[in-house]
């Protein structure tokens, strides 16, 4: 196994699961991105390599005809020997022409797909020579990008297996696996074909506060014991920045607090979503002696049965 075979690159064995592939590059990607190394040619370099690595494998008929041996480590078509037995020993005016009626091509690339249907049905002169435009390939990337950025919108620059770069502009809300479409920046085209689309797979990363759930936003808001019996107003952190929140008297773990339209912006499909924030009252580390003979006084008087639910519940 050569030092570009892209299950190297990822560190991944040939059988790995779609999900262990994607999971190296995303390890990867994260380690080795330009951003977070700035001047670092050979993290740079590397990156090129996952990129390119996951080009391949990260998508599966690339990854079947890769292990097919159709294609090589950079994803170039490789010889094939059938096309060599179709031509080999011919006249010179047979010279590259199947007798075959181009069904042994039927695995062949899009573009060279489109160039055999061309000439069955006719449409682009003979078999030697085409005519006619023909649309260049569609390409498929993969970017990861912050939660933030995912949630917000932002402009990112992802650097293609060849070095050139495509700057992407990643709308607000999209969602981990969506694919963004980037018209006429796939392959080049043909006979004044126009070039074909760069489809970038979007994937977003985690979030230590907030995670999504549809177009709501949701985060966990620790209380002391103190705050959650007065009540307390309280500095809550949004994607949209810092809201004070109203924490009411006698709050519990468990309750929630809505803050209408503080989730995903509201795009072409309606209302903004909103900010879940659940409550979670946290006892202090150490529990002074002052505190445990207040509440043993306050027990006599007040104590309340919370555990009713539980009674005869196995029987």
């Amino acid at each position: 196994m050569d030092k570009d075979n892209p299950y190297k690159v990822l560190g991944v064995e040939p059988a790995a699961t779609d999900k262990e592939i994607k999971s190296a590059y995303r390890k990867l990607a994260k380690e080795l991105h330009p951003d977070l190394n700035p001047g670092d040619a050979k993290a740079e370099e590397r990156f090129k390599a996952v990129s390119a690595a996951y080009a391949i494998v990260g998508d599966k008929e690339q990854r079947a005809r890769f292990d097919r041996g159709e294609i090589d480590a950079a994803g170039h078509e490789t010889p094939k020997q059938q096309y060599y037995r179709s031509y080999a020993g011919s006249g010179p005016d047979t010279q590259y022409y199947s007798t075959g009626g181009f069904d042994d091509f039927g695995d062949e690339s899009d573009l060279f797909s489109e160039l055999f249907r061309r000439a069955r049905s006719g449409q682009g002169g003979n078999a030697r020579g085409f005519s006619g435009p023909i649309p260049g390939q569609d390409m498929q990337y993969h970017l990861t990008v912050g939660f933030m950025d995912a949630v917000r919108g932002a402009r990112k620059r992802l650097t293609m297996p060849n070095g050139e770069t495509l700057d992407v502009a990643v709308p607000a809300g999209i969602r981990d696996g969506q694919s963004i479409r980037l018209k006429g920046k796939g392959g080049e085209g043909f006979n004044g074909g126009p070039a074909g689309d760069a489809y970038v797979q979007i994937a977003v990363g985690s979030h230590r506060l907030f995670r999504r759930e549809g177009k709501d936003i949701l985060m966990e808001l620790p209380l002391t014991l103190d705050e959650a019996i007065l009540g307390a107003k309280i500095a809550v952190p949004t994607i949209h920045g810092n809201v004070n929140v109203t924490v009411p008297a006698g709050a519990n773990t468990g309750q929630t607090l809505r803050l209408k339209g503080k989730g995903i912006a509201a795009g072409k499909s309606g209302d903004a979503g909103d900010q879940l924030v659940r409550l979670k009252v946290v006892l202090p580390k150490k529990i002074d002696a002052e505190l445990a003979s207040f509440m043993e006084k306050w027990r006599e008087k007040h104590g309340y049965p919370v555990r009713q639910e539980l009674e005869g519940a196995v029987g």
